[in-house]
């Protein structure tokens, strides 16, 4: 099913909200505030709740997808600070984007290895069951 994307209201959307569009917790809003990884200040209400604006979200979502590729919280509120800063630091922005790129490269070629031993292992199960040989699978006896 297709999710249609309402848009951000110009007043913003409410934390819950926030959690729902973002597809991170409440918790984890609140913790990437005050770990100083939002570049913006979050508006508030005059009650003082959470107002997030298209911006925040997107950055949230930003933040979201670099520490599902394991970049540590101490890199991405680094990247936040070069972004907040605005122009002139973009050459330290892309380095630190590059170096994060080669460590998830790294990984997804240690993971390929991984993988494809695990395919042999399949294939071995799969030749030696179709065989009638499953009585041949290494068991260790204590």
């Amino acid at each position: 099913m297709l999710e249609v994307k309402q848009p951000v209201p110009e007043s913003g959307v409410t934390i819950a909200e926030a959690a729902r569009r973002t597809g991170v917790s409440v918790h984890t809003l609140r913790y990437y505030e005050r770990a100083g990884l939002i570049v913006t200040s979050v508006d508030r209400t005059a009650s003082g709740r959470r107002r997030y604006r298209k911006l925040d979200l997107d950055w949230i979502k930003i933040c979201s997808k670099l520490r599902a590729t394991g970049m540590p919280i101490r890199g991405i509120r680094r990247y936040a600070q070069l972004v907040s800063a605005g122009h002139g630091n973009e050459p330290d922005r892309l380095a630190l984007l590059e170096s994060h790129r080669a460590e998830v490269l790294a990984r997804i070629a240690e993971l390929q290895q991984n993988l494809e031993l695990i395919d042999h292992k399949i294939d071995v199960y799969r030749g030696r069951l179709a065989a009638g040989e499953a009585d041949r699978f290494w068991a260790p006896t204590a």
